[in-house]
């Protein structure tokens, strides 16, 4: 059977949160006539993630260099659809959103691109502000958060995928890239506003305002910096529970 479409989630030591996200878009799959088919690369978790996706019916392939635009281009790899859509481990998709992220693959008009974010989790209203900040800067600028990001697979592939010079942040490096690809071929980046893809928020609530905001103005500031995986923790590590 021909597979359309292939949806990737990167997925390092994720056993809490990774059989509900692939049971969420399992639900969304069935009600597209497209064929997809899930991938999950095991980042070189040490606990039950590979596992628990096998059991959940995705296909697991396994990256044993610990980094997340190396997991996502590793998923890309073995993916056999011609629409590729990454997500994250931690984050809900609304049927809606994946169909209209398919539609605009579908049309030829649209190379790709991402979608506004909720959260899940009640957080802090500092944090919930930024939240609100970057779908605006989402919208205007034409960025996608990494937790959904979609694209064809030829641009995909012509943009280099996602650079694995950088720990973070590379969601943004391919947007810039996948947008300059669309206006070299007169094609468009979209960002998708409703529905919103659903992320847990746990960051938001695991780390304080003034860390995450002290993070987030060295990386506007120096954004080479994503260069050093121990300058990445934030994305890496995960406070004591």
């Amino acid at each position: 059977m021909a597979i359309d479409y292939s949806i990737i989630i990167p997925a390092y030591n994720e056993e809490a949160l990774l059989a509900r996200t692939i049971s969420h878009l399992q639900e969304a799959m069935a009600t597209i006539s497209l064929t997809g088919e899930i991938i999950v690369c095991d980042n070189n978790s040490t606990d039950r993630t590979a596992a628990i996706a096998r059991k959940a019916g995705a296909f697991v392939i396994f990256e044993g260099i610990n980094q997340i635009s190396r997991a996502r281009n590793s998923g890309a790899k073995v993916a056999k659809g011609r629409y590729l859509v990454f997500v994250d481990a931690d984050t809900l998709v609304p049927a809606a959103l994946l169909h209209k992220a398919l539609d605009n693959l579908k049309s030829g008009q649209c190379c790709g691109g991402g979608a506004t974010i909720t959260e899940e989790a009640k957080i802090p209203v500092l944090a919930k502000a930024v939240v609100g900040y970057w779908n605006i800067i989402s919208r205007t600028l034409g960025l996608a958060a990494g937790c959904f990001v979609y694209a064809r697979r030829d641009d995909f592939e012509s943009c280099g995928g996602f650079s694995e010079k950088v720990y973070a942040t590379e969601e943004i490096w391919f947007s810039m890239a996948l947008k300059g690809r669309a206006r070299k071929h007169k094609r468009q980046f979209r960002i998708i506003t409703k529905p919103k893809v659903v992320t847990s928020g746990r960051k938001l609530v695991w780390y304080s305002y003034s860390y995450q905001s002290i993070l987030l103005l060295l990386i506007c500031l120096f954004p080479y910096l994503t260069r050093f995986k121990w300058l990445c923790a934030y994305w890496y590590k995960r406070p004591e529970q």
